[in-house]
């Protein structure tokens, strides 16, 4: 099984690297949201030896808008697009030996993000892995759910230091849950490396904040189990602390230099510049609390699966539907795992792990809510950072729904909402094919997971990762290079 295993991983990983390649060459140049931005910041750093600095006239919605649809004419420079200076440096500073290696090519760059983005998948495995050392399928699952998700797909073929958020995030978690082991042992090794990774979050983006409180609530965690005085969880937190600081301290005092001691992260300076970007507020004003909250939820749920360039390239209408049932289903999933007496007790461990996975995800959705308390940002790619407990959490329903008890009453439900969909569009007269197809192939495979209960779950998860890249391929030579090519 091991092997297995191994084997599987790899074909992921490499289905991976190749849709990840097929979209770095064929997305149109500037057409992942921010690029330019983030490719400026790079040139900046190689030109001037020096970090960029956040000022009046890094943003104009006006030139970005007139950019974006015309499709970044090429009489029409990107030069002016210079509002992620405020950015952590990590990321730029790693990607501009490659600048200067191939001359500013942008494919190069974009390729640096693939790379990453196979380094993330090879961490969400050995996370889950950790977590559930018997379960194979459930990180096998997990690393393919967030391999062949379309909107991040494309953003890791662009450049831009949202992979390496994720992987840095990703990193720090994977330590976390290694430190709640109850084989683990406890090591001043451990608390340095956990420190170091949250520093390198620190420089990487602020919406890898969240494992700062992770951390400390992993020590907490640990303390509590193992029944340690308070005093030993303060020092293991200040190690921690203690070597983020010396680490990304460097640049938070070159920022109070620059931004003035108020803002050490350049956000308040940031949040003047881009005067002309969409105030919720106004959306408040416009459409009321109803039409606010409505088009937050659309948007963030089609952006998240797939929206594409700069938000203007969706998806076709029904595949929403097809994907917003796949939603329910994981998330129907998750609860009757979750609530099943029947399955096989978690251990003390597994319990905090599980407690850290949630503890990040819900920090990174407080954040994107908390931000756009401000601005209008219903951009689903900024959960991305909480996609590796997603993506288990979506396996964890998955693999329930696939076992031999439940498989037959989840292939019977599909069967219902095929027979729904089908009334549905009688009365309409107009039968959505695409979900109706979707729910008819998916109670097709819970019942071969029903009738052949081993190979036929794995047979079931390979064809679901199959269907994935067919979705993927579609988005990106179906929606993708047609609307945004000139």
């Amino acid at each position: 099984m091991k092997s297995c295993s191994r084997l599987f991983l790899a074909l992921i990983l490499l289905a991976y690297a190749s849709l990840g390649v097929l979209y770095a060459v064929y997305t149109p140049a500037w057409q992942v949201p921010d690029e330019p931005a983030h490719y400026n910041y790079i040139r900046a750093i190689t030109g001037r030896a020096a970090l960029p600095v956040m000022e009046e006239g890094d943003y104009d919605q006006t030139y970005i808008w007139r950019l974006v649809e015309g499709r970044f004419p090429p009489d029409l420079s990107i030069d002016p697009l210079t509002y992620e200076d405020h950015q952590p440096p990590l990321y730029y500073l790693l990607a501009a030996p490659v600048y200067l290696l191939f001359d500013g090519e942008l494919l190069p760059l974009r390729l640096v993000s693939v790379a990453l983005g196979v380094g993330l998948l090879v961490i969400a495995y050995g996370l889950v892995r950790t977590l559930f050392p018997h379960r194979p399928s459930l990180p096998l699952a997990t690393t393919a759910l967030i391999a062949f998700l379309p909107q991040h797909l494309a953003m890791t073929a662009g450049v831009n230091n949202d992979t390496l958020a994720e992987v840095v995030v990703g990193a720090v978690l994977w330590v976390v849950i290694r430190m709640t082991d109850d084989k683990a042992q406890n090591s001043g090794f451990g608390l340095w490396a956990l420190g170091f990774l949250v520093g390198l979050a620190m420089l990487t983006k602020t919406t890898a904040y969240v494992v700062l409180p992770v951390a400390l609530v992993a020590v907490g965690l640990r303390a509590r189990r193992e029944r340690q005085p308070p005093g030993w969880a303060a020092a293991q937190a200040s190690l921690v602390l203690l070597v983020a600081a010396l680490l990304v301290g460097p640049w938070l005092a070159r920022n109070v230099a620059v931004y003035g001691w108020a803002d050490p992260l350049g956000l308040a300076c940031h949040n003047g510049v881009v005067a002309g970007q969409p105030r919720t507020a106004e959306w408040l004003a416009q459409y009321g609390w109803a039409g606010l909250v409505g088009r937050l939820f659309r948007t963030t749920f089609q952006s998240f699966w797939g929206q594409f360039g700069w938000m203007t390239v969706p998806l076709h209408p029904p595949l929403y539907l097809a994907l917003a049932l796949f939603s329910a289903l994981s998330l129907v999933g998750l609860l009757g795992w979750s609530l099943d007496r029947r399955r096989p007790r978690l251990a003390p461990s597994q319990v905090d792990g599980l407690v850290l996975l949630a503890v990040s995800t819900l920090l990174t959705l407080a954040s994107y809510l908390w931000y756009n308390l401000t601005f209008v940002q219903h951009q689903g790619r900024y959960l991305f950072p909480a996609l590796i407990p997603l993506a288990l959490g979506a396996a964890l329903g998955l693999e329930w729904l696939l076992s031999p008890r439940v498989a037959r009453r989840a292939a019977g439900g599909l069967g219902g909402v095929a027979v729904l969909l089908v009334l549905w569009g009688l009365v309409r007269r107009d039968l959505p094919l695409v979900p109706l197809g979707a729910a008819l192939g998916l109670a097709g495979l819970f019942g071969l997971a029903a009738l052949w209960s081993h190979w036929g779950r794995w047979l079931a998860l390979a064809a679901l990762a199959a269907g994935w890249v067919a979705l993927d391929l579609y988005a990106l030579f179906g929606a993708i290079v047609p609307t945004l090519a000139r």
